[in-house]
């Protein structure tokens, strides 16, 4: 499964709803071809994190329509862009995903 990811971008972005959270992602699949990698509650709050992969035009303008959408729902706790994980990250990413 992780194959699948090798080479793409990757965005991830966190809010303090994890409702908030789905309406983003929503936004954000219907933007740009991205695959939703993850999608990982928060265990101290109600929030969730996000991570979505593709290219990194098509992560830009994802996390561009999910920010926006998820302005005005939540606070946007962090997100970021990374253009070409190395594979020490990634092994980092997929160690977080379903914990």
């Amino acid at each position: 499964m992780a194959e699948q990811y090798t080479g793409m971008a990757i965005g991830v972005f966190e809010l303090d709803s994890e409702c908030a959270c789905f309406v983003a992602l929503d936004a954000a699949a219907k933007a740009a071809d991205v695959k939703i990698q993850a999608v990982e509650r928060n265990r101290l709050s109600a929030g969730a994190c996000v991570k979505m992969r593709g290219t990194v035009s098509n992560v830009n303008a994802a996390m561009e329509a999910a920010l926006r959408t998820a302005e005005p729902l939540s606070k946007i706790v962090s997100h970021t862009i990374i253009a070409a994980p190395s594979e020490e990250t990634e092994t980092a990413i997929r160690m977080t995903i379903n914990k």
